[in-house]
């Protein structure tokens, strides 16, 4: 940790009222993301969590994004907080200037990472339904809530950090999908229906005693629901290349957050949305090899060519249903 970045946290948690001037805070940094910094801060008799977004963020590919995604991020913790206050870690403090916000520590005894037992092949079908029903449920009362759309106008944060590095970039290595890929990109852009988290992933998903804790929203945004089912949906297929013993287990965890995330939609059509959703996931899956932020877990070619082999027929010909691609990969 550089000097710079202990003044400016330093800076922080006193003008916050989170550490005193005697206080000395000894900051431990914490692994899994590619967008900022974040530490685990130790304090006198307590813990918290700070985190910063980057301008540049931590992959081999030239990713620039703005770091104004950290008071979106800050927005969509707190709203969240407000509504299911489980599903999220406590919200602290902010300072927009600084792009610095504070949360809650939540520690990996009581809170494992969803991706790391997914990882080892412990695929729990009940989690991933309650993990489905709380994002069905945030998007729910998300569209009914007035003030939204505006507070969420951050359509330029989202093509950064998500449409131009997934969909665009994978068009540029697929010119037969290309085109296709362009209207998906045209399509999400323009869909505002629901708050958006945007990185629905299982890196960014703890298992608590309560229901499912989601971290990391610095890609929300107001706008197409379908994406945040189709991005988490994409993992629950890619588990599969590293942990294929597990793929009925997969297989059954994919469709039971689909039907639990699917039972809270009522702001808009539920067929439409899946349509859309269905649509989305192979560029996603595809994107996820051939885009800027491949999945670290995927080393082979032929595990590459093997998603590329599932994803670009049905880009080409969209599905109707999730259950559509999950059959492709789940036969």
């Amino acid at each position: 940790m550089s000097v710079d970045e202990t003044t400016i946290f330093d800076d922080f948690l006193l003008k916050s009222g989170l550490k005193s001037a005697s206080e000395e805070a000894i900051y431990k940094p914490l692994t899994g993301g590619v967008s900022s910094d974040i530490y685990r801060v130790e304090l006198p008799g307590r813990l918290i969590c700070v985190k910063r977004a980057l301008a540049k963020l931590k992959v081999s590919a030239d990713w620039q994004a703005p770091v104004s995604r950290n008071v979106y991020e800050w927005n969509w913790i707190s709203f969240v907080a407000e509504h299911f206050p489980s599903a999220v870690p406590k919200p602290l403090a902010h300072d927009a200037p600084s792009g610095v916000f504070a949360m809650e520590f939540l520690p990996s005894d009581d809170y494992p990472l969803w991706k790391t037992n997914l990882l080892h092949g412990s695929v729990d079908r009940k989690a991933a339904a309650v993990i489905g029903q709380r994002i069905g449920q945030i998007h729910s009362v998300s569209a009914r809530t007035p003030g939204l759309p505006e507070k969420f106008d951050s359509g330029s944060n989202f093509y950064a950090l998500r449409l131009e590095p997934y969909l665009v970039a994978a068009a540029a290595k697929h010119p037969f999908v290309g085109d296709r890929l362009a209207e998906l990109v045209e399509r999400t852009a323009a869909t505002k229906l629901a708050l958006v988290h945007g990185d629905v992933s299982p890196k960014n998903i703890l298992l608590g005693r309560n229901g499912p804790v989601f971290l990391d929203a610095e890609c929300a945004w107001f706008g197409d629901p379908a994406f945040d089912l189709a991005f988490c949906l994409n993992h629950l297929l890619l588990k599969k290349i590293v942990a294929g013993k597990a793929a009925s287990e997969l297989a059954s965890s994919f469709a039971a957050l689909t039907a639990a995330y699917m039972d809270q939609v009522d702001w808009e059509d539920r067929d439409a949305l899946e349509a859309r959703a269905a649509s989305l996931l192979p560029a996603l899956f595809l994107a996820r090899v051939d885009g800027k932020s491949p999945v670290e877990y995927i080393t082979e070619e032929c595990q590459r060519e093997a998603v590329r082999k599932a994803a670009i027929p049905l880009i080409a010909s969209p599905p109707q249903k999730l259950a559509d691609v999950a059959q492709a990969w789940f036969p």
